[in-house]
Order: structure tokens, then C-alpha cells, then sequence
């Protein structure tokens, strides 16, 4: 796992972010760029981090490597979640971590609670549903899931459940906001209130 039993972690940052005017990573939040929230909520929790984008641009700067898909890009999450597995692999890490960039708020426990599932795959769940890249990834599962990629799966989820993936509970859905839009972005700068 690495430090203290610490999986290695990776920051799903490889999508347009067309809805939000591009470049996702550095859209900025209370001063600071959607990256560097979710560096300071994920470094904690993990042995060492990585960031998944297939345009580096802006990203070198932050000390942590910049890992690309390693199949075409375009392929949504899955692919990211793919490099994850390569990267934690090519550490010698059995599991590795996975959130996307544009969720700020994560819990601060998110590494732990998922590990305690115990299982292949474990993913995060809310009232809202499964929150298919907040997940802890057995690397084991790389070559399955070249290989859904390979047939034309997309959907994180689905291929977490074909794999035996279990969900972990958290209440507190509004840590699982996704920045999306404007909208959300605004919703985040509320939640986050007078500075």
C-alpha cells in the first residue's frame, strides 16, 4: 500500500471541462485552482499522488507527476482510471485511489472508509447514487479493464459492478459536489461562504 498503509493516489483530471469553459484543473475556487483543493484533500490520505490529464498545461508547476491515458484519449473516466492502475502498478502499489478534480470537498476520511470494503473494487455512494470515480481500485483489474475499453465501455460504474465492486455510504452528499457549470462553481464559492 505504501506509507502507513496509504494507497497511492490519483486526481481524475483528464476531461474538456467544456461546460465550465475548459481547463477544470485551474478554474479557480476561494483563490485557489479545483487541482489544488483536491491535492490538499486527497494528499493526506494517500502515500503519494499523481494527476490523470492528457493536457499537462498549467499543471508541471505543482510538484506532483502528470500521468497521461495511456489508450486514445477521449475515452472518459475509465481511461483515467486505467492510468491510475498503470501508474500505482508501476509503483509496485496493489490498490490505487481514485477522484476526479472537480470535487472539491471530499471527506477527509475517504481513503480509509473505502479500504475498510475490503474488496476489489469500493466505491463511494450517497443519496445521490454511486459516485463511480471516487474509488479505491484493486491494479489487478487492469488488464479486465484495457479490455472493456477495448469492447467500447464507458461507464465507470458498470464496469465496477461487473467486477464485483461494493459501495461504502457517506452521508454528507454535498462533499461530493461535482463543478461542473457556473452554477456549481457558484454553489461551491456558497458553500464555502464569506472569505
Amino acid at each position: 500500500m505504501g506509507d502507513g498503509g496509504k494507497p497511492l493516489g490519483v486526481i481524475l483530471a483528464g476531461g474538456a471541462g467544456r461546460r465550465i469553459g475548459g481547463g477544470k484543473p485551474l478554474v479557480m475556487l476561494a483563490g485557489r485552482p479545483l487541482i489544488a483543493h483536491a491535492i490538499a484533500r486527497l494528499g493526506p490520505q494517500c502515500a503519494a499522488l499523481a494527476i490523470n490529464a492528457n493536457d499537462p498545461a498549467g499543471l508541471a508547476a505543482l510538484g506532483v507527476p502528470v500521468i497521461a491515458d495511456g489508450v486514445d484519449g477521449g475515452q472518459g473516466p475509465l481511461s483515467g482510471i486505467l492510468a491510475a492502475m498503470d501508474w500505482a502498478a508501476s509503483q509496485g502499489a496493489p490498490r490505487v485511489l481514485t477522484a476526479p478534480v472537480d470535487t472539491p470537498f471530499l471527506p477527509r476520511d475517504l481513503s480509509a472508509r473505502l479500504a475498510e470494503a475490503h474488496a476489489p473494487i469500493a466505491l463511494a455512494a450517497t443519496d445521490d447514487g454511486v459516485q463511480g470515480t471516487c474509488g479505491l481500485w484493486d491494479v489487478g483489474l487492469r488488464m479486465a479493464l484495457a479490455q472493456a475499453l477495448a469492447d467500447g465501455r464507458r461507464k465507470v460504474s458498470e464496469f465496477a459492478m461487473v467486477q464485483g465492486a461494493v459501495t461504502v455510504r457517506f452521508d454528507a452528499a454535498d462533499a461530493f459536489l461535482n463543478i461542473n457549470t457556473p452554477d456549481d462553481l457558484a454553489a461551491a464559492k456558497a458553500m464555502l461562504g464569506p472569505r
